[in-house]
């Protein structure tokens, strides 16, 4: 389903796109979204002082667990952006405030059910995962204590799409130190100096999510009007469930994607498989800042169509492309220089050193590759085409498959890594490419230029 919030009667509000506005929302967000790998990094590093290989391993296999669950209920910060922004440009007080509601109320639902049945989802993740021994002991405690975080973790989802969606990327940047700093000075407290090992860490996630969500609803009390507060109707609720749902479907086929690619190293080897994982940890940190240009173009996106404008959405799609390059260009060149000395610090063996540094090329290429990609996902997001990006992406990934299945047998970790460029190249244009008939559907009879 492609859902849109009009504005009233049709008319346009006409507002301006400027190279500010584009790097207001995507330099705060940036920085947030970098903090982010730093709560693993100091998790797995404070559960490493313990001197306890089987507290790391079951920490590992735990955090995985998490990451599948809170990777497809992110579809909650999605829509909830592109519902607010829409709404924010319509000047719809009470059409974005109804969108809030209804998104925390399937917030809560979603998260009460994890802890309602996080009994068989913990003993189902461990055994996919093949956990044995005192790993899996390990693992059960940690995630015993940390999936009690579920509930606030999905209303912070919520509450962070809509500060966003509103525009405000300081703010949700704030929102977003607040939790991750406050999670990171628990973790070394509650571990390094109250030695509570596992429960420390993983209470630190509870607390740090919860303190979070109470200073989130704070800021919503302050930025909604309490008389414009309407309970969401059926309608509203089916289509948030709609879109909710084909954006839970493009969330999970990326995880699926980059899942499949670190599968299918282990099958090439420990080697490579040591070397992949390596080279991965520099998407993850070039994704950062393709996600702060994805988030500005998701935010304007949104607010044009909201305002039936289509000369404001034409002026996001040039500037965010051009930001969009200028920083995955920044970061290339940043993998490019400083990428051989990285892998020498990271890397545990001279042999995973070498392997990796053939293979780095790749990594230095694919921001650039994947730069369209992530632009087309915020701009779809904040326009909630949500339909058609869930049918694109399911595409892309039978071509990424196919990809791998001709050049993996036929180039081994090569062709692994030339299907994976494949599949963000085959993302970039059929996003691309579907843009103009959905823009031009979406503000048929809107102003033009």
């Amino acid at each position: 389903m492609s859902a849109s919030i009009s504005s009233p009667a049709g008319a346009a509000r006409p507002f301006t796109v400027s190279h500010g506005d584009v790097l207001r929302i995507a330099i705060p967000m940036m920085v947030a979204y970098l903090s982010t790998p730093l709560v693993s990094l100091v998790a797995t590093g404070v559960i490493g002082q313990l001197q306890d290989a089987a507290l790391v391993g079951g920490v590992a296999l735990a955090a995985v667990i998490f990451d599948v669950i809170f990777v497809s209920f992110n579809f909650l910060r999605g829509a909830t952006t592109g519902f607010t922004a829409q709404a924010i440009g319509a000047a719809d007080r009470r059409s974005e405030q109804r969108m809030l509601l209804g998104g925390l109320v399937i917030a809560l639902v979603s998260g009460l059910l994890i802890l309602l049945l996080h009994g068989p989802i913990g003993a189902l993740g461990l055994a996919l995962l093949g956990a044995e021994g005192e790993v899996a002991t390990a693992a059960g405690e940690y995630f015993f204590w940390r999936v009690w975080s579920a509930p606030f973790v999905l209303v912070n989802f919520v509450i962070f799409g809509w500060i966003i969606g509103r525009g405000e990327a300081l703010t949700a940047m704030l929102l977003q130190t607040l939790l991750n700093g406050l999670n990171i000075a628990l973790s070394l407290y509650w571990v390094l100096e109250l030695d509570w090992g596992l429960a420390g860490v993983a209470g630190a996630s509870l607390v740090a999510e919860a303190v979070t969500t109470l200073a989130g609803i704070v800021l919503v009390a302050a930025r909604t009007d309490r008389h414009a507060w309407s309970r969401p109707d059926l309608a509203t609720l089916k289509r948030m469930f709609s879109v909710n749902g084909d954006m839970m479907i493009r969330s999970l086929s990326l995880l699926i994607g980059l899942s499949f690619f670190t599968r299918q190293s282990g099958v090439l080897g420990i080697e490579v498989l040591a070397a992949n994982t390596i080279l991965l940890r520099f998407y993850f940190f070039g994704v950062a800042f393709l996600d702060g240009v994805a988030t500005a173009a998701e935010q304007m996106a949104g607010r044009a169509i909201g305002a039936r404008y289509r000369p404001a959405f034409n002026r996001m799609l040039s500037l965010t492309t051009l930001w969009g390059f200028v920083f995955a260009g920044l970061v290339a060149v940043s993998f490019l220089l400083l990428g051989g000395w990285v892998i020498e610090m990271t890397a545990p063996s001279p042999a995973i050193v070498a392997l990796a540094g053939d293979y780095l090329p790749y990594v230095v290429v694919l921001p650039l590759v994947g730069l369209v990609a992530f632009k087309m996902d915020g701009i779809y997001i904040g326009a909630t085409w949500s339909r058609q990006m869930r049918n694109l992406m399911l595409a892309s990934l039978v071509i990424y498959f196919a990809a791998w299945a001709v050049l993996q047998p036929l180039l081994g970790n090569t062709g692994l890594w030339l299907a994976l460029l494949t599949f963000q190249g085959a993302r970039s244009v059929a996003f691309r490419w579907m843009l103009p008939t959905l823009a031009d559907r979406t503000f048929a009879g809107a102003a033009r230029p």
